[in-house]
């Protein structure tokens, strides 16, 4: 017999050794595929804000460069986003604030239109104030009935959603306070009922155009900074969900001035 058939025949695999690979790597998928879906599920939520305070510093640039104020805001229940479904943001301009004040018509352009929030994302709720202690224990006691009271004297809100204001951006590039609440709670959770299920506040303080991540605090967070006169805002991202001491504040609140 000829070498080189000797040498094809030993190294070739049997089929019992070729069904003993396969089993190997079907057992180890059945371990790593459902763990490494986790990971991608889990990042979703932290890749949809941060995209979105992405989105917001576009449209607060591109407003400054165009000289027009733009607005940024969520679907109606009757009508969709530019991409055909309900969860994605939805931008606008008014062209011509002199003939057609407070005519917002919608941008398509490529930065304007795309998958800001990713998975099964959506927005919960916009809130157009600078955080409080006040307005957020009030927020913990409240339920979505009773949310358009807090803009009841806004002639320019009264058609909107009271979950979903819009954001009016300014022609220099400003705006007023934001605060977009991320959940990636089933569309059937009511937002009074979003405390059991992961959240992200993307909070905009829209004189400097400062963005940052923050998840809702704690009661006894709240309880904490009423008591030693600490503003409700971090200013910076957080989104361990441990529980704030006052030396965790402390520590916090330190980090930023070095920085």
């Amino acid at each position: 017999m000829p070498v080189d058939a000797r040498h094809r025949r030993g190294g070739a695999f049997t089929l019992v050794e070729l069904l003993i690979v396969i089993g190997l790597i079907a057992s180890i998928a059945a371990f790593v595929i459902p763990d490494f879906a986790r990971q991608i599920k889990g990042e979703e939520l932290p890749a949809s804000a941060n995209q979105l305070r992405s989105l917001l510093t576009i449209v607060s640039a591109n407003a400054a460069f165009d000289g027009k104020r733009y607005r940024i805001r969520f679907p109606t229940e009757d009508e969709t986003d530019p991409l055909g479904g309900h969860q994605q943001p939805i931008i606008e301009r008014e062209d011509d604030p002199i003939h057609d004040p407070e005519v917002f018509t919608l941008v398509t352009d490529p930065w304007a239109v795309g998958d800001t929030l990713v998975g099964d994302v959506r927005c919960a709720e916009v809130r157009l104030e600078r955080p409080t202690i006040q307005k957020l224990q009030d927020l913990q006691n409240r339920s979505g009935e009773n949310v358009s009271n807090l803009f009841a004297d806004r002639e320019d809100l009264k058609d909107f959603d009271p979950l979903f204001l819009p954001l009016n951006i300014e022609p220099d590039g400003t705006s007023g306070w934001a605060v977009f609440v991320l959940t990636d709670a089933p569309p059937e959770v009511q937002y009074d009922a979003l405390e059991g299920y992961k959240r992200i506040e993307v909070i905009l303080e829209g004189q400097t155009g400062f963005c940052w991540l923050q998840r809702p605090l704690y009661k006894a967070e709240l309880d904490l900074f009423e008591e030693k006169g600490w503003p409700a805002v971090l200013r910076q991202d957080f989104l361990n969900r441990r529980e704030l001491t006052e030396k965790d504040i402390l520590e916090l609140r330190e980090i930023r001035v070095k920085q």
